[in-house]
């Protein structure tokens, strides 16, 4: 089974691919994640990767689709979750096709609905749990960061909606409700699309 988690900055993505982790035994591909760890890899991918962010510019989305395919073609589990990925309509073609091409696909494209005024409200108390256990704090998570990555969200990403949707692969969850009633409605579409 493999999924696209959708929604603004904050909408709890990374929480629900979490839970789903755990109780599903699918594989959460954060590409900021994947990206730190080809960084530091040693291999030649990582090396690509760690020399265009030493010098400051974006990975290109082939870089991007080459560390999705390595991932999809040699990880164990039952599923995957690309949380982060696509941002754009391009890369959405482009994921589209990799699937494709390794003869898999989406059953679900889940989006998070949530409300802008809250997300303020839901990042900055992250951040205060966050410093109140003594952990770091993300240096975006404060409302003007947010502000910036709704904007850059709005613009780029929010059009991926209408493209699943006139797919026949989006369904949308109410976000503002608490964790474990989203994850209770996510994982509802899971079982009907499975």
């Amino acid at each position: 089974m493999n999924i696209i988690l959708l929604g603004p900055p904050g909408a709890g993505k990374g929480t629900q691919a979490q839970k789903l982790v755990e109780s599903r035994n699918m594989m959460q591909l954060s590409t900021g994640d994947m990206l730190r760890a080809a960084r530091t890899s040693g291999t030649e991918m990582g090396q690509k990767v760690a020399a265009i962010m030493d010098a400051g510019e974006l990975v290109t989305d082939e870089i991007v689709i080459g560390l999705i395919e390595e991932k999809l073609s040699t990880a164990q589990s039952d599923g995957f979750i690309f949380d982060g990925f696509p941002r754009t309509l391009p890369q959405a073609d482009a994921l589209g096709k990799l699937l494709e091409a390794m003869g898999m696909g989406l059953n679900a494209v889940i989006e998070l609905q949530v409300d802008d005024g809250a997300l303020v409200k839901r990042v900055e108390n992250r951040a205060a749990e966050a410093a109140a256990a003594g952990q770091p704090v993300r240096a975006d998570d404060n409302a003007e960061s947010l502000k910036t990555r709704l904007m850059e969200y709005y613009k780029k990403t929010a059009p991926l909606i209408g493209y699943y949707y006139a797919r026949g692969e989006l369904q949308s969850v109410d976000g503002m409700r608490e964790i474990e009633t989203v994850s209770s409605d996510i994982n509802a579409i899971l079982d009907r699309v499975s």
